[in-house]
């Protein structure tokens, strides 16, 4: 495998966890907010009590996305919000101290019916076969891997 043939796998690992993710409550999908709020949502859990401008700076989402992103997150009661002491103006964003409805309904979603809607054509050992090494690939992956190497090519390319 080369790195456009992992990217592209990636592109679709990703477009199969978006369907994975169960409906907010009124059906109602933003389109393409999906991604940023699960970065945004991972980026708070790494860093708590930063603001927003360190979050986008962090991620490379833009400030307005990753705002978007923060309210969306609050109102799901994902995360709570502060004014920074230093400067009142500016809000630090951190976990909420207890687990909202919506962000257990999401961990508890599993990648079954996703998966089978990709895998259309294929039996359910096959589909059996993927999920097993997708458990094998999130055990040796962590969200921690990727920060390591958006770390390193940032500093690789400067």
């Amino acid at each position: 495998m080369n790195g456009v043939e992992l990217f592209l796998l990636g592109r679709t690992l990703m477009k199969i966890g978006e369907a994975a993710m169960p409906e907010p409550e009124g059906g109602e999908r933003h389109g393409g907010g999906v991604r940023s709020v699960l970065i945004v949502a991972s980026d708070v859990a790494a860093h708590p009590g930063s603001a927003v401008g360190e979050i986008a700076a962090r991620t490379g989402l833009p400030q307005s996305q990753v705002s978007t992103s923060v309210a969306r997150l609050k109102e799901a009661g994902a995360v709570v919000t502060a004014p920074d002491p230093a400067d009142r103006r500016r809000l630090l964003v951190r976990q909420a101290p207890e687990l909202s409805a919506r962000v257990a309904e999401v961990r508890a979603t599993t990648i079954e019916d996703a998966l089978a809607t990709a895998l259309a054509d294929s039996t359910p050992e096959d589909r059996k076969e993927v999920a097993d090494a997708l458990e094998v690939l999130a055990r040796h992956l962590s969200p921690h891997s990727s920060a390591r190497v958006r770390t390193r090519d940032t500093t690789t390319r400067g």
